[in-house]
């Protein structure tokens, strides 16, 4: 329960609550960058790793939400559709998390962050990367394994996915529920791998409980103006939050180096 007091007085669990609020709202408009908004709003009231525990269980929670909003036959359908991506994002992104002792910490992020950078912005001017609705099993691994270079080496296969959907024209329905899914089982592997690291424990478990009320509100109004959007306004929407964080990673790597 110490996580409690951890943030001050009442504005800074107003501000918690709010930058939850927000997060869920974005990632309910587009489908990716909950943990990013969270975690940059959150540490700026409580230590880097009471942000995280906090964010752990609202991450959980909206992406099995998001997963399932068309139940889970539809989600069951999109995992048979793109088990390729999975499974190949899935092995790679192993091997490649045991590269991260060796490389320099900037060294991906200055990788990634220009590369979804400069596609979501040729994109938004009409000149971006086309990819076919259907590359075939070896199309759809290479993509899988390039994302999960990026995860295993950065934690973010979030822009590369979100990229490779986007760049195959994915309807916003599947494309919603994919992303739900992958990120889903990114965030059971999260959980488990910090209740082993003691991030997640019995003094920031409430505060990741707290957190989730707003973040399902905040994903519940995402929704709802999601819905609202046809295919083009979704595409926009989603490589500007893009150009966001690829903006964002070249920020972070220029800072570690």
């Amino acid at each position: 329960m110490e996580a409690f007091f951890d943030i001050g007085p009442l504005w800074g669990w107003a501000f918690a609550f709010s930058v939850a609020i927000c997060a869920g709202m974005v990632k309910g408009v587009v489908g990716f960058a909950m943990p990013t908004v969270m975690i940059a709003g959150l540490s700026s009231v409580m230590a880097p790793d009471l942000a995280l525990a906090a964010l752990i269980l609202p991450t959980l929670a909206t992406n099995l939400w998001q997963a399932l909003r068309q139940g889970a036959r539809a989600a069951l359908a999109s995992v048979r559709r793109f088990w390729v991506f999975l499974a190949a994002g899935g092995v790679v992104m192993v091997l490649a998390a045991q590269l991260v002792p060796i490389l320099p910490p900037s060294g991906m992020l200055l990788f990634i962050g220009p590369l979804i950078t400069i596609y979501a912005l040729t994109t938004l001017f009409g000149r971006g990367l086309r990819l076919p609705p259907d590359p075939g099993p070896r199309g759809e691994a290479a993509m899988g394994a390039l994302a999960g270079v990026f995860g295993g080496i950065s934690g973010m296969w979030g822009p590369p996915t979100v990229a490779m959907l986007t760049a195959r024209g994915t309807e916003k329905t599947e494309q919603m529920r994919v992303q739900g899914v992958i990120y889903g089982l990114g965030a059971l592997a999260l959980v488990g791998a910090h209740i082993g690291s003691g991030v997640l424990r019995a003094g920031t478990l409430p505060l990741s409980l707290g957190m989730m009320p707003p973040a399902l509100l905040g994903i519940w109004i995402g929704f709802r103006l999601q819905d609202r959007f046809d295919q083009a306004a979704f595409r926009r929407m989603t490589l500007w939050v893009l150009l966001i964080a690829g903006l964002n990673l070249i920020r972070r790597g220029i800072m570690v180096m």
